[in-house]
């Protein structure tokens, strides 16, 4: 007798992927990745920021997040201006029609809650609580899969961002202060748990063993024009900000050692070829890193790296490379510590190459305990990653989870 063939689970992931940044497309590779090897039977597909690419690069079908393709383009123009507002009334309907095909729909990693770069609250917060609500009333079960989040300032922003989190039925943390930050907004997070960051799933070699001939240093650059909150002196702090990297890349450059210029989204290359140009040396390159996994073997390569963007330390931690944070949030500072690298944090803000070269010396000098503590860090992280894929298949499937659990019974 032949069992009828139970239904395929259908799958939605949902975020700014295929958008030019490497560290959300790493936290959707994590999730397809999983979801391939845990639900192989799933139909999954997205809604995200840059479907071609998604679709091309990841073999999912994908749908743009938003009707009108400016939609993170400044609108001036009256037409521009009307178009946009029409979007927002066309992505409820086609929001709505998206997310009524899934059984559950999955928005994996990165820092959808928070607001340490610029981000207009009717943009990214408006598509995620449109995601929530439109769950809610379908029942399809929105997850938010260690997640970033933070303190947020402006009201609106505030507002959408406290409701998505709360019609979410699930959602767990990449960090400690990201729980806190939701809680202080008024959430209810008690049953919502701390893992962290997806990245740490996705496979990495391994490091170079060291020489005793200094080697290249990886420094990841940023287009770094501070929060959401800093607008008013944005271009103050990019210069700061650019200025203090510049004269640090070339510091190194005067004491003979190669440097490889790491970018994380396509908004950094014009800061890369800024900090080449003043330098003007044949020892400054910039790598051609399209994704993590690219962005991974640059900092294996390296003897230490120092950078800037999130998931820049994610990928040189991860494969053990001492790591020097520029840090421009409280994330970047919450990471190293947990990674036992607190003491190796600088604020991008107040980028000053004389005291970020003591601190590089320092860690050089440390290397050997550094790549020590970090390698412990990654077993315990990495059983972390792994524990949050086994409790959101707990959360969302319960069935499939139980089915599973009956088949490994002895």
């Amino acid at each position: 007798m032949t069992s009828m063939r139970e239904k395929p689970l259908h799958i939605g992931v949902f975020g700014l992927f295929g958008a030019g940044n490497s560290g959300n497309d790493g936290s959707l590779e994590a999730v397809l990745d999983h979801l391939r090897a845990a639900h192989p039977d799933a139909v999954v597909d997205a809604m995200c920021g840059g479907p071609e690419t998604v679709a091309t690069r990841y073999g999912v079908p994908a749908t743009r997040l938003n009707w009108y393709r400016g939609e993170y383009r400044t609108a001036s123009r009256v037409s521009a201006i009307a178009a946009k507002a029409l979007g927002k009334l066309v992505d409820v309907f086609r929001t709505a029609a998206w997310v009524r095909r899934h059984d559950a729909v999955i928005v994996p990693g990165t820092g959808v809650l928070e607001t340490t770069l610029p981000l207009r609250p009717w943009g990214f917060p408006y598509s995620l609580f449109l995601l929530c609500l439109t769950g809610r009333l379908f029942g399809t079960r929105v997850a938010l899969v260690s997640v970033g989040a933070g303190p947020i300032g402006n009201r609106s922003t505030r507002v959408l961002t406290r409701w998505s989190t709360r019609l979410a039925a699930y959602r767990s943390y990449r960090d400690d202060q990201s729980r806190d930050a939701m809680r202080a907004m008024g959430v209810n997070t008690a049953r919502d748990e701390v893992y962290a960051d997806l990245v740490f799933a996705l496979p990495a070699p391994s490091a170079n063993e060291p020489s005793n001939v200094p080697g290249p240093v990886c420094v990841g650059v940023m287009d770094f024009h501070g929060s959401n909150d800093e607008r008013a002196v944005a271009e103050e702090i990019h210069r700061r900000y650019l200025d203090g990297t510049t004269r640090f890349v070339r510091a190194l450059v005067e004491d003979g050692r190669p440097v490889r210029l790491l970018t994380g989204d396509e908004l950094d290359r014009p800061v890369a070829a800024a900090i080449v140009d003043a330098v003007g040396s044949p020892l400054v390159t910039v790598a051609e890193a399209a994704s993590l996994a690219d962005l991974m073997k640059e900092t294996a390569c390296a003897d230490a790296v120092v950078a800037t963007r999130y998931h820049n330390l994610v990928c040189a931690l991860k494969v053990g490379t001492p790591t020097l944070a520029l840090s421009y949030s409280a994330k970047s500072d919450a990471l190293m510590a947990e990674m036992g690298m607190g003491a190796y944090c600088h604020p991008a803000r107040e980028a000053d190459a004389d005291r970020l070269l003591e601190q590089f010396r320092e860690l050089e000098r440390r290397s050997a305990e550094v790549r020590r503590t970090v390698f412990e860090r990654n077993l315990a992280v990495a059983r972390r990653v792994e524990q949050q894929f086994t409790d959101l298949t707990t959360a969302l499937f319960p069935a499939t989870a139980h089915a599973k659990a009956l088949r490994e019974a002895p």
